[in-house]
């Protein structure tokens, strides 16, 4: 009897095992009608000079949702040694091209990784690194596991983009000093998301971050937000892959945060899932403000003087698109903030005093002291 159960047992396994392997035959156990798969890596820029991982395999489990180690299915990925860093600004990896499956529910994916996966880091501004092993879990050597719950039909392709998060998936060990790889991966299908494209601009701002903030929920809850987000490349050209269908603000910040330059955004960027939106404009980075401070003398008691500076707004001859920014004196002192960079006119006045009018250079992200200003009573 005993025997009579592991035959029973062994049989359909060894039927299985024929359907599968056999994919070199006509009779592969997946119809040519079958749905087929391309998987994509991209990644979430992180603040290194290079993350080298060893691509062993892309898997996958169809209808099962389990937490079991069987029924997982390679995808027989083109892998190797990568530098995820070459995978920002647009570019993506091809990890599998069209790769037949089973009609059904994908249910989970998983990439695993192999040994020898390093990081260099940068210690100085000569480009000189230090090249450090990624330590990586036991509970992850597996590979990491990601819930897709798709329903793939016959006759049908459907493209997958995993973005690797550098940033989130670099973690430092404190005492031990090791760098530990703990892989965060958000998947996305084509189909279900979209891909922004733009540039960013000028040239002397590049490179650039550009991210947009996904609500992953749809709820007010912001535990389970997260950013999507990649380099510029030599042009300002940039990519956004596997943004869900919505609108958003596109967000550009120079990647050296010493830079003259600000962040500057695109609003309201519409993304329709399976589709590239394309946006029109470059996102100009403006350069940082500056201040304007001094201190004022020669008033009566309980007077008061203003400093202002008007700025032209649009650099025409149309007065109405000019600001003009003022700030009363606060104990003799005044410090006018947020001044575009540029040479302006600055006025100090006081009722019944003469004006007195100074030439000054804003520069991005700093102050400019013009000292002491000393007002005389009108005639």
């Amino acid at each position: 009897m005993k025997t009579l159960k592991q035959l029973k047992f062994i049989l359909p396994l060894l039927l299985l095992t024929f359907v599968f392997g056999c994919k070199d035959s006509d009779s592969d156990g997946v119809s040519a009608e079958a749905p087929k798969i391309s998987v994509r890596l991209v990644d979430a820029p992180g603040d290194y000079a290079a993350v080298n991982v060893n691509i062993v395999d892309v898997m996958i489990k169809m209808n099962d949702n389990s937490d079991s180690e069987s029924g997982w299915m390679s995808l027989e990925a083109n892998g190797g040694m990568v530098n995820l860093l070459d995978f920002t600004g647009g570019f993506s990896k091809v990890l599998v091209d069209q790769f037949q499956i089973p009609a059904g529910t994908l249910s989970q994916m998983r990439l695993v990784l192999g040994d020898g996966n390093n990081i260099d880091i940068a210690i100085d501004e000569e480009g000189n690194v230090e090249n450090h092993p990624l330590k990586t879990p036991s509970d992850q050597q597996s590979g990491l596991k990601m819930k897709i719950d798709a329903v793939l039909e016959e006759g049908f392709t459907y493209d997958y983009v995993l973005d690797f998060d550098v940033e989130k998936s670099i973690v430092m060990a404190g005492n031990s000093d090791n760098i530990i790889l703990k892989p965060v991966i958000y998947a996305s299908a084509e189909v279900n998301s979209g891909i922004i494209e733009g540039t960013v601009e000028p040239m002397e701002a590049l490179p650039a971050m550009v991210s947009v903030l996904v609500d992953d929920m749809g709820t007010e809850e912001t535990e389970d937000d997260f950013v999507i987000s990649a380099y510029t490349d030599e042009n300002g050209g940039f990519a956004l892959w596997g943004v869900p269908a919505g609108t958003y603000e596109v967000i550009a910040t120079p990647e050296n945060e010493s830079s003259d330059y600000g962040s500057a955004s695109a609003m309201d960027v519409v993304v329709v899932n399976g589709e590239i939106t394309t946006i029109a404009e470059p996102i100009v980075l403006a350069l940082k403000p500056g201040s304007v401070s001094g201190t004022v003398s020669g008033l009566a008691e309980g007077i008061n003087a203003s400093a202002s500076i008007l700025v032209d707004d649009m650099g025409d001859e149309d007065a109405s698109n000019d600001v003009v920014i003022s700030v009363e004196t606060v104990e003799g002192t005044f410090l006018l903030e947020d001044v575009p960079a540029g040479t302006y006119t600055l006025i100090v006045s006081a009722e019944g005093y003469d004006d007195v009018t100074i030439e000054v250079t804003v520069n991005p992200g700093a102050d400019t002291a013009v000292g002491e200003v000393a007002l005389t009573a009108s005639a």
